[in-house]
């Protein structure tokens, strides 16, 4: 799946504030539409989470779920994913169900 990072803190503001979320007990989602016709995600993680080999650990399974997913690279839209405490703990299959569940509802899934 092909897609471009989020990268600038304004983004993700504008994001939290006006995208619609989502919340699960290993995961956060916020999604919005954008006008650039692309897919654009972001993956954060807090220190509440852990310290930094639960943080990257929690990243690497929520981006090998979306690996997994193949979401729709057309689909117009900011996507930001938040891992939560139990999100280090978990297989990614079970990340990807939630992101699956997530994402449909969103509608960017089919």
């Amino acid at each position: 799946m092909k897609f471009t990072t989020i990268t600038s803190n304004r983004d993700y503001q504008r994001i939290y504030h006006r995208g619609r979320s989502l919340v699960s007990p290993v995961l956060v989602t916020y999604a919005l539409k954008n006008k650039k016709n692309n897919l654009r995600i972001g993956i954060t993680t807090s220190k509440k989470v852990g310290k930094a080999v639960r943080r990257n650990r929690s990243r690497r399974v929520i981006r090998a779920a979306l690996y997994n997913i193949g979401a729709d690279q057309s689909a117009p839209y900011d996507i930001i994913f938040v891992a939560r405490t139990r999100t280090s703990f978990v297989k990614s299959y079970e990340v990807e169900k939630y992101m699956r569940e997530h994402l449909t509802q969103l509608g960017i899934l089919r």
